[in-house]
């Protein structure tokens, strides 16, 4: 805790945060505005999906997630999730998310390496997320160098993480924009580009997690480097 009451912590960690609310209000309001428009083949995110599965010769399950923005595509079991208001509703907004989760199922159909990086990488980060500062704070509070950089190593695997997560969530939006323009779902320029609007602030989110992964490593590696102990 006594990050937060050290004024070079926030010099490293203010840009990020900005960022990431950022991120987040453009997310929310991207979403909820092209949610009120309706594209112009009239579909839901769920009939989107299936037509783009038909069109591409892909099979999945398809089932629907309860929550707002809780589409995800799981390679384990090969199902694509639609949240409700993405499946049932016939908005620019739907067709967008879905077409990125299809997206994401066509990488690991096409054995996508930035994804089979990132799906290996899970185990790791989940681990040493949250084991990282805790070797840290100990190596520092017990003046132990060896200990607070094993921790600081630790932590940079979060950081690996988010730098492999950008570049597979912009292919994925890539992949989705182009399944949209094949299966002429969304019908004119103007939607095109409604629904990049819609992908691009939620491809911000993953920049602003990179961002803050970035800066608390940062921050860790200038306090060893300026030789500070905590006793």
């Amino acid at each position: 805790m006594f990050m937060m009451w050290d004024p070079t912590y926030w010099l490293f960690a203010a840009p990020a945060l900005i960022l990431a609310l950022v991120a987040q209000w453009w997310v929310q309001h991207s979403y909820q505005k092209y949610l009120q428009v309706r594209n112009g083949a009239n579909m839901t995110g769920l009939e989107a999906t299936k037509h783009m599965m038909n069109r591409i010769g892909l099979r999945l399950r398809v089932e629907q997630a309860r929550g707002t923005l809780s589409d995800h595509y799981d390679p384990r079991s090969k199902t694509l999730r639609l949240s409700q208001e993405v499946a049932n509703r016939p908005s620019v907004t739907s067709v967008a998310i879905a077409a990125h989760e299809l997206g994401h199922a066509q990488q690991d159909a096409d054995e996508y390496v930035p994804m089979r990086v990132r799906s290996g990488l899970v185990p790791l980060v989940n681990f040493t997320s949250w084991l990282g500062p805790i070797l840290f704070m100990a190596g520092l509070w017990l003046a132990i160098q060896p200990i607070a950089w094993l921790g600081v190593v630790a932590f940079g695997a979060a950081a690996v993480f988010a730098l492999v997560t950008l570049p597979v969530e912009i292919n994925a939006s890539r992949r989705g924009l182009h399944l949209l323009e094949q299966s002429a779902i969304l019908t004119s320029p103007a939607e095109k580009k409604k629904a990049r609007r819609v992908l691009t602030a939620a491809a911000l989110t993953y920049v602003a997690a990179l961002a803050q992964a970035i800066s608390t490593l940062l921050y860790f590696m200038t306090l060893l480097g300026g030789g500070r102990r905590r006793r």
